[in-house]
């Protein structure tokens, strides 16, 4: 549902960071994989069968390396989650993977805008010291790992598909 960054926020100012990141992490991934099994089943099975021969090369490629997709999806805040959580539902990718890969992928997002929520004052110390109170050196570091956080996964993305097709292949060859 829409809304996500604003209730994000709001929990962990409510509950604090870490179990602000707990609550949110969980619910994140329990509401993507609902999306995800929402859209497997109401249009997953007509889509494959409609268009099955087009979507052979799609298939087995994403066999091999959907979940290193899915991944990079879940790191670079291009794309709409939504748009990511209703795409890999006319996949198959198994839903263990989706719901693992998403809780990781989202992991320093959340994080980030968790951290963000727990820095803003009290109700208490927002009536004390007025709204110029919620502007803070945390909170603008948070911020500032926001903006840098697409720019240093994008370094390490190739690195980690290496890694990822390393393994793979590995895997493959035992």
């Amino acid at each position: 549902l829409p809304g996500a960054t604003p209730l994000t926020l709001t929990y962990a100012w409510f509950f604090g960071f870490w179990w602000g990141l707990l609550l949110v992490s969980f619910a994140s991934t329990a509401g993507a994989t609902t999306a995800f099994l929402v859209t497997r089943y109401l249009l997953g099975a007509r889509i494959q069968a409609r268009f099955a021969a087009q979507l052979r090369v799609f298939n087995e490629s994403f066999d091999r390396e959907g979940a290193f997709y899915l991944f990079s999806l879940r790191l670079i805040p291009a794309v709409p989650f939504f748009v990511i959580n209703a795409a890999m539902g006319l996949t198959r990718i198994r839903v263990r993977t989706f719901w693992w890969v998403s809780q990781l992928g989202m992991l320093p997002g959340t994080v980030a805008y968790v951290y963000a929520g727990s820095t803003v004052p009290s109700l208490q110390q927002l009536a004390e010291q007025g709204a110029s109170s919620i502007v803070s050196w945390q909170l603008i570091v948070a911020f500032v790992i926001l903006g840098c956080l697409p720019l240093v996964i994008k370094r390490l993305l190739p690195l980690c598909q290496t890694a990822w097709r390393k393994k793979s292949v590995t895997a493959k060859t035992t």
